[in-house]
């Protein structure tokens, strides 16, 4: 059966998905269009994370695919992109399906539980446009009255971070007072009851710092724990100062603050922010992770490096946050992907995450991006100027020609043989590589450096080009 609009009116799951899916029909919310002879229809639909979602719709039997983590079916992505089909308002330029959409057709088995014929409901696209006009002719008081909300919820939510961080100033006192041995032994349920409070005062970023802790302390040597935790909790006083303190300081250090704290920026204001910073280019992606947070939530990152040296910041991560139970594959790109396009930076004095405010054309798998012409020691020094700006600076990418891998008895390490020696640990779950890339003369990379550990994230050499898994 054909895509129409009383077909998109029976799939829709209810009248707000119609509503939701309404508003995405502009083309400035889809960097990527596209379709194929083959009656497959695809795009990339600007969300709410910072990498594109990715929509597919089979024109024949409207089966389809989102990325995005909504749990109706279809989501208001799948039924903006059948709709801006069948109405002809958008343009979809025809080539051949990219690989993420043949690995879908791959996987179907004939038309999906969700696209097949479902009970009559109550929906209707009409009703969705008139919705929407009624709304706009309320819509100045409507704004007036949300924008006083929501002043008297920041004031209160101001209060109770401040209270909280009041709070957290006694607990950082007791644990001194006790002595960090026993705060590394008890960690994981003293961090816990902080973090409770936390969360309660309206500090969720600095909560999750402070509940993710004892795992980062008991990843380490038994040695290195006291150590480590008398820098984690001076980098939570600090933190907490610099918020007290934030009238005082500069504007991008005073938005940093803040998202430490836990205050968010939509995604609609940083890009209607004209003040931000933009930085356009071919993009390409070196690594994607995904970390399993103590809230339940799987932390998504997807690092880029820009292939084309010019003016702005070299690097760029993009990062998202699932739930668990979302399931499936979270990452928008994958390792290797190359992509045209204008990125705009959160406020920080070091601009590194951000978020695709356009893209142009599709991703692609690229060949590895050309990398800065410096040394493995040259290239830490970046992490020290960013350390300065930034004090509580967890991680940094660097780029690095030039460096062998040596491995000891003390552990690995990745060693600049022209600067004197310079040597950094390499991360532990890279002890298997490194037998066959201490066997490389040379090694060209790109990695994170956490302040303790470098993760090797890829690099070339006279035996080849080696990339994390």
């Amino acid at each position: 059966m054909a895509l129409t609009l009383t077909r998109i009116e029976a799939l829709a799951p209810d009248q707000a998905s119609l509503a939701a899916a309404r508003k995405l029909l502009k083309p400035s919310s889809w960097p990527t269009l596209a379709s194929d002879e083959q009656g497959l229809v695809w795009g990339e639909a600007q969300g709410f994370g910072s990498a594109p979602y990715r929509v597919i719709v089979c024109e024949t039997d409207a089966g389809y695919k989102c990325t995005c983590p909504s749990r109706k079916f279809p989501c208001k992505h799948s039924l903006a992109l059948m709709w801006l089909r069948v109405e002809g308002q958008a343009s979809f330029a025809q080539g051949e399906a990219p690989q993420w959409v043949r690995d879908w057709t791959a996987r179907r088995r004939g038309p999906s539980a969700e696209s097949a014929e479902q009970p009559p409901r109550e929906t209707s696209i009409a009703k969705a446009i008139l919705d929407e006009n009624a709304t706009a002719e309320t819509a100045p008081e409507a704004e007036a009255r949300a924008a006083a909300l929501r002043e008297k919820n920041r004031k209160a939510r101001e209060a109770g971070v401040l209270a909280g961080l009041d709070e957290l100033d006694v607990w950082l006192k007791d644990q001194i007072e006790r002595g960090l041995a026993v705060f590394v032994v008890d960690a994981a349920s003293s961090c816990r009851k902080m973090a409770e409070r936390l969360v309660d005062a309206k500090a969720p970023g600095l909560a999750t710092r402070l509940d993710s802790l004892p795992a980062r302390l008991f990843g380490l040597g038994e040695a290195l724990r006291p150590q480590a935790a008398a820098e984690e909790l001076g980098l939570l006083h600090l933190i907490a100062e610099a918020y007290r303190r934030q009238a005082t300081l500069d504007a991008p250090l005073r938005d940093d603050v803040r998202q430490m704290i836990g205050w968010t920026q939509t995604r609609e204001a940083l890009l209607a922010d004209s003040g931000a910073l933009r930085v356009s280019g071919r993009w390409r992606v070196f690594l994607t992770r995904a970390i399993v947070q103590p809230d339940r939530l799987r932390r998504v990152e997807t690092w880029l490096l820009r292939e084309r040296d010019a003016q702005g910041p070299r690097f760029a991560l993009l990062l998202d946050f699932v739930p668990l139970s979302g399931g499936g594959n979270v990452f928008g790109y994958s390792t290797g992907d190359g992509f045209e396009a204008e990125l705009v930076f959160y406020g920080s004095p070091v601009p590194l995450r951000a978020l695709v405010a356009r893209q142009i054309g599709p991703s692609a798998q690229s060949s590895a991006a050309p990398l800065p012409q410096q040394s493995l020691g040259r290239a830490f020094e970046t992490y020290r100027s960013a350390l300065a700006a930034r004090p509580w600076l967890d991680i940094w990418p660097m780029a690095f020609h030039g460096a062998r891998v040596r491995r000891a008895a003390s552990g690995t390490f990745l060693v600049d043989e022209t600067d004197a020696g310079f040597a950094l640990p390499l991360a532990s779950e890279q002890d298997a590589a490194a037998p066959g890339l201490a066997m490389a003369s040379r090694l060209d990379g790109v990695g994170l450096w956490d302040g303790r550990v470098f993760l090797l994230a890829e690099a070339s050499s006279d035996l080849g080009r080696w990339t994390q898994a």
